[in-house]
């Protein structure tokens, strides 16, 4: 049985870059930490807070995210992601989950993780690519 802790945190810190930031408003335009890899980074440090409290071969995956982005982090920020568990509902985990630069809350929200059986899931998935 999983011993899951409501409350357990954990923070994840990233370095805004080219890479993860937005590039549509030109190169010579604002370039800023981009939603959806803010919200991957959020699903990320759930991930890894609630990982070291499973049993050897299962994980989580993603099945919700609720996710304001209140505010940009431009090139060069450093952000903190912190991710909080509030509630296990049988095989549903869920989280609150924060965004912060130095200035101020760029982000906030919830978001839910499955608890899957690694080789089970993996069996499904393979299936599912069978021709059939």
């Amino acid at each position: 049985m999983h011993n899951i802790v409501i409350g357990t945190k954990a923070e994840k810190r990233v370095l805004v870059t080219a890479e993860n930031a937005i590039s549509f408003l030109g190169a010579e335009g604002p370039r800023v930490l981009a939603t959806p890899n803010m919200i991957g980074l959020m699903e990320r440090a759930c991930r890894d807070t609630v990982l070291p409290q499973l049993e050897t071969g299962y994980d989580t995956v993603g099945t919700h995210v609720n996710v304001f982005h209140l505010a940009a982090a431009p090139i060069g920020a450093t952000v903190n992601i912190t991710a909080e568990i509030t509630e296990v509902v049988e095989r549903r985990v869920k989280f609150r989950v924060e965004a912060w630069d130095a200035k101020e809350k760029i982000g906030e929200g919830t978001h839910e993780r499955a608890i899957i059986n690694v080789a089970k899931f993996a069996a499904r998935m393979a299936e599912k690519q069978t021709p059939g």
